[in-house]
């Protein structure tokens, strides 16, 4: 599957993942040019997770984003659809800290579907999902579902790719999406098709304010958002009224 406008179907999509757990991190390394660290070291400061907090990480991939709420003394649930990505991030996680006392607070990695999180109503202080949400079919029924498992007053920080309001630097932008980066992909990653799906799914995803509208709709209150380096990615933060 390699166009964004299909119908996402999760067992393609996760398939997709799992093909690119190996070197997924890396590879976000080199096609943002380091820029990711800096975008989830703002997520943690934005989401404000500490000890006591039950966080969800929602399609957290290999945890790499869990690490950094655990580590500020949070308990996460580092959960995600794709088996091949978890694997990856237990495996790292062993092998960085075998007995588990680095991080101040826990992680336990968890497989599930947004549409159908395998969590109690209002087992978590707050939500996150970190450049997932493009990737889930049916985006207002994964944000209520995020709602369902979130506590009365509890945060949801959406973190994702949005769109750069100066026209001239966004149009440069979409050039990179469409030109630079598959070709990049291409010559680095042992799954480049998938790279042109993720590359067209960022295109295609709507921007901040369609954005905020669709998190209102699915009941969440209190939405607004920060731009990220231009506007090239926006995260998002809303309350559980």
């Amino acid at each position: 599957m390699t166009r964004a406008d299909l119908e996402k179907k999760p067992a393609e999509v996760a398939a997709m993942f799992d093909a690119l757990a190996g070197r997924y991190d890396l590879m976000n390394d080199v096609l943002s040019m380091g820029q990711v660290r800096l975008w989830r070291r703002r997520v943690q400061r934005i989401l404000r997770a500490g000890p006591g907090d039950r966080i969800l990480d929602l399609a957290a991939g290999t945890g790499t984003s869990s690490v950094t709420f655990a580590a500020a003394g949070a308990d996460v649930v580092a959960c995600d659809f794709s088996l091949g990505m978890l694997q990856a991030g237990q495996a790292r996680q062993v092998k960085s800290d075998p007995l588990g006392t680095k991080s101040r607070g826990r992680i336990a990695f968890a497989a599930g579907d947004a549409l159908r999180l395998p969590f109690k109503d209002g087992a978590f202080d707050a939500v996150t999902i970190s450049f997932g949400l493009r990737n889930v079919h049916g985006t207002r029924d994964a944000l209520a579902e995020m709602r369902r498992v979130t506590r009365p007053g509890g945060r949801l920080v959406v973190c994702e790719f949005s769109e750069i309001k100066i026209a001239p630097l966004d149009m440069l932008y979409r050039r990179y999406l469409t030109g630079v980066l598959p070709a990049i992909a291409r010559r680095a990653a042992r799954n480049p098709a998938a790279y042109e799906y993720l590359a067209e799914s960022i295109s295609d995803w709507p921007p901040q304010r369609e954005l905020a509208d669709v998190i209102s709709a699915a009941g969440w209150s209190s939405v607004r958002w920060r731009d990220l380096t231009l506007g090239i990615v926006a995260v998002h933060v809303a309350r559980n009224p």
